[in-house]
């Protein structure tokens, strides 16, 4: 994903109170690679960035994609 994706979806993955996604946040995620984000799954790297892992891994199903990770 694209930096310029990353800084769109992270107000929606950042607690204690995340927005919802914006319209550029899910179209930057329609384009992820979803097995990557899986690699991130147990990463300190996300928590690092300010990025709550179990809330990125809800955005696909708020987005409303089709896909979602596969881990």
């Amino acid at each position: 994903m694209p930096v310029a994706g990353l800084t769109a979806c992270k107000p929606a993955v950042t607690p204690p109170k995340p927005s919802r996604p914006t319209p550029a946040c899910c179209a930057a995620l329609s384009k992820a690679d979803m097995k990557c984000l899986c690699s991130f799954k147990n990463s300190p790297v996300l928590p690092s960035l300010g990025i709550d892992p179990k809330l990125a891994f809800k955005l696909p199903a708020k987005c409303k994609l089709s896909k979602s990770p596969p881990c």
